[in-house]
């Protein structure tokens, strides 16, 4: 899939495995700011690409994504503005 394809090759973030499987919106958006500061990668700042990495996850993962995991990342959304003073 050229998603996944995308997510490996090019200037995405180091993800912690299974981030956005988490229940936790607080534990997903401080793992998005860790890794968004500690790239070395990132073309954008780091609040920027912590928020494009949960919308291209939201995205691929299209109407198949369950109502439930769709709020948690919406909830993880608010949390990660929160974390960065935004």
């Amino acid at each position: 899939m050229w998603s996944a394809k995308a997510a490996r090759h090019s200037n995405a973030l180091d993800l912690e495995v299974g981030v956005f499987t988490w229940d936790d919106p607080k534990k997903i958006a401080l793992s998005l700011k860790r890794s968004a500061e500690q790239s070395g990668r990132r073309k954008a700042p780091p609040f920027q690409s912590a928020m494009s990495m949960i919308n291209f996850y939201i995205n691929r993962a299209g109407k198949g994504l369950p109502q439930s995991r769709l709020a948690i990342l919406n909830r993880a959304k608010e949390e990660l503005r929160r974390a960065f003073g935004k």
